[in-house]
């Protein structure tokens, strides 16, 4: 067993909420919590807290309280904290839905996270509204945060002036937010994190990543995403460090805001460092402020980590987790010059990890010099999720009595605990950081009149980032074209979740229990 270097923290028993905001002093009420990217609006922390409260009270006033689970359907805007904080200090559980899912999608997820509740701003609604109507959710339940006929607005609820409510729960075990991820494989799933586990990954990120209150953080990873909730919405609010909100990527509104807001800490996913590496754009901007690039949500190249570092003049480093470690395991330090820019770094504060081989189930010993054999990486800390939402089986598959979570990566680590991740046993495909699970999308193809049989996996673009490879079976006789394929697909589901490779072939391998074959795949 391995434990990380650092000293534990403590890990306070309260409230997100509490921890977030409850020792502001007077001076740092009045300082820059949150900027709008896209206008240059500012709001103090003070404001924040207060239109939390006000929001919080104005649910409360609803009958939204412990028990009660709200959708939150929302782009990166500065409102989206208020709202989010909102539903937690209410005592409200918030499943964070992806901004691009259709109302299907966006139906599957309230419906599985027993939702009753939706908030969403207006360019979203015709796919909420049309969610809510197939769930029999009331508009009077569903939230339009800039205003629409018909509906509730945050200004209107903001404007009742209602307390916040006072509510008791056990932080150890009172759900804080359901986000939905695929685990290792299958259908997404809620996974159910506490207010505890919040705090912990908060506090256990302060170890390692330095984040000052002099510092401007830009939040363009979505606050739906754990990694955005986590890192932007709750530890750089921590920090008391000012986040800059842009509600979608847009490479020159990228470079503008990084140059004109002074943004120092620019946290990513790699088909963003693709960009910042070589698009030509990037020399029309000054990039002087930038101290550390920071990546997340999938595997950065060292290589490509080194080229963004050298254009830029700054730091890159990357960390690694999982939705279901809310979501931080591994960073590398900002001041350690000697960790490998390719590797995720060093065990944070409070976690343990062991390398397991998957063949004997033993563990993998480490050398006293070098990197050890590869082995799947298994977890364990304050940050490890309760549980899939009314998922027992998939639990088990993922969660040991003993409390190890099987992360499905492939990982080595040297003698000095770095680690790195080298391949991954768990079968989702990982587009721009976004999940993105196969069975959805061959069982999406096998609709396909044309389509006898389907297999998907990841597979390498020119750019060496990871994109959904469709292997296709043609029904005998039929015609059918990649870009008929990639069309089908492309209509139903969400952009990230399209299939962007095909590959047509004579059968789909499987194993004598019908399992697909997908390392036979990966060789063609």
């Amino acid at each position: 067993m391995l434990r990380s270097d650092y000293p534990d923290v403590e890990i306070p028993q309260i409230p997100i909420f509490d921890y977030l905001f409850g020792d502001l002093d007077d001076a740092m009420l009045d300082r820059v919590a949150i900027v709008d990217g896209t206008s240059g609006a500012e709001t103090s922390y003070r404001q924040l807290i207060g239109q939390i409260e006000l929001f919080a009270g104005a649910l409360a006033a609803r009958g939204v309280g412990v028990g009660t689970k709200v959708g939150l359907l929302c782009p990166n805007v500065p409102a989206f904290a208020t709202v989010f904080h909102g539903i937690l200090r209410a005592g409200a559980t918030a499943t964070t839905i992806n901004s691009l899912y259709t109302a299907d999608e966006i139906a599957n997820q309230l419906e599985d996270a027993e939702a009753d509740w939706l908030i969403t701003v207006s360019p979203l609604l015709p796919g909420a509204k049309a969610a809510a109507d197939r769930l029999g959710i009331a508009d009077d339940h569903l939230i339009v945060m800039d205003g629409a006929e018909g509906h509730p607005s945050l200004r209107e609820l903001l404007g009742e002036g209602h307390a916040a409510p006072d509510v008791v729960f056990d932080p150890a075990t009172h759900l804080a937010v359901l986000p939905y991820s695929s685990g290792t494989t299958g259908r997404p799933k809620g996974v159910m994190l506490t207010h505890r586990n919040l705090v912990a990954n908060v506090a256990q990120c302060a170890s390692t990543i330095s984040i000052t209150p002099d510092d401007r953080v830009l939040a363009v990873l979505p606050f739906f995403h754990i990694y955005g909730m986590t890192v932007l919405l709750n530890f750089a609010v921590r920090m008391r460090a000012a986040l800059v909100t842009m509600p979608k990527f847009d490479l020159p509104e990228f470079l503008r805001i990084i140059a004109e807001h002074r943004t120092s800490w620019v946290f990513i996913a790699p088909p963003i460092a693709v960009a910042l590496a070589k698009h030509p754009l990037v020399d029309q901007y000054d990039m002087s402020a930038v101290k550390v690039i920071f990546s997340g949500a999938a595997p950065l190249d060292g290589t490509l980590a080194s080229a963004v570092g050298e254009r830029l003049d700054c730091v890159v480093c990357q960390g690694y987790g999982m939705t279901e470690t809310s979501p931080v395991v591994h960073a590398v330090p900002v001041d350690r010059d000697d960790v490998d820019r390719a590797s995720v770094g060093m065990l944070l504060a409070n976690t343990e990890a062991r390398i397991v081989d998957s063949e004997t189930g033993t563990d993998v010993e480490v050398p006293a010099d070098g990197q050890s054999e590869p082995g799947e990486l298994w977890v364990r800390g304050p940050q490890v999720m309760v549980g899939y939402l009314n998922r027992p089986d998939a639990t088990a598959d993922m969660l040991d009595a003993d409390g190890w979570l099987h992360t499905g990566d492939i990982a080595t680590v040297t003698h000095d605990g770095v680690f790195r991740i080298v391949d991954r046993l768990k079968e989702l495909i990982k587009y721009k950081g976004y999940q993105v699970a196969p069975a959805i999308l061959e069982a999406l193809l096998l609709e396909h009149p044309k389509i006898a049989d389907a297999a998907v996996i990841g597979a390498d673009d020119e750019d060496g980032q990871e994109v959904p490879k469709a292997f296709v079976v043609r029904q005998p006789d039929a015609e059918l074209t990649a870009d008929e394929v990639m069309g089908f697909v492309a209509s139903r589901v969400a952009p990230h979740e399209k299939v962007r490779q095909v590959e047509f072939i004579e059968a789909i391998p499987k194993s004598s229990s019908g399992k697909i074959l997908r390392k036979d795949l990966r060789v063609h």
